[in-house]
């Protein structure tokens, strides 16, 4: 019903196809990558929406009505960073804000697995919802900006590899805790938002 009422104020799509086009190309090393940043991220947003119910019942044994707190804390803190990226990128920069989001991504699931008890779990998983909330609609913004490729060739090569990751993300953490246990799963996200900061530091240069 919303896109309805705004459509009036849509931008025109007029794209031009030229005969011959690919939908998809191989991306090249700076796309790679933004790929590979928003593949961790996806991962890690994908093991809060599946498994952040799973880790309060299971590991911070909190009580039953109290089992979604970890889940409402990421999503609230989730969509409160994305209203707030923006004007945070204007006055630090994407590279910046990516640094930091992979940083709080570390942090909170840390914070979550080494204290997890029902106070300190829901303050990490609230640090994960801020980190994992700028970094995918940066990674796109950049990859729409590629000197190299057509922006819809490089959104597509870009968001076919981050997506992936949400696809994979939670059955790779039900494997993990199966074999070891839900909190070392938890460490395993932990670094891959290692590499979210260690990939925008790269970004940068």
């Amino acid at each position: 019903m919303v896109a309805l009422f705004v459509y009036r104020w849509a931008l025109p799509d007029k794209p031009t196809v030229n005969k011959g086009d690919k939908l998809f190309v191989l991306p090249d090393k700076a796309l790679l990558g933004l790929g590979i940043m928003a593949f961790c991220c996806l991962i890690c947003e994908g093991t809060m929406f599946d498994w952040s119910g799973v880790y309060f019942k299971k590991v911070v044994a909190a009580p039953t009505a109290w089992v979604p707190l970890g889940y409402v804390a990421f999503m609230c803190c989730m969509s409160l960073g994305r209203f707030i990226s923006d004007s945070l990128v204007t006055r630090w920069g994407a590279i910046t804000i990516l640094k930091v989001s992979g940083l709080l991504i570390v942090a909170g699931l840390l914070l979550s697995v080494v204290f997890p008890n029902i106070v300190v779990a829901s303050i990490g998983f609230m640090l994960v919802g801020f980190g994992v909330s700028s970094v995918v609609p940066l990674v796109y913004a950049l990859a729409g900006k590629s000197k190299h490729m057509p922006p819809g060739l490089a959104l597509t090569a870009v968001s076919t590899i981050g997506n992936f990751g949400f696809l994979l993300g939670p059955p790779l953490i039900g494997f993990i805790a199966q074999a070891a246990s839900l909190r070392w799963s938890f460490v395993l996200i932990a670094i891959l938002g290692c590499f979210v900061a260690l990939l925008a530091k790269r970004t940068d240069r």
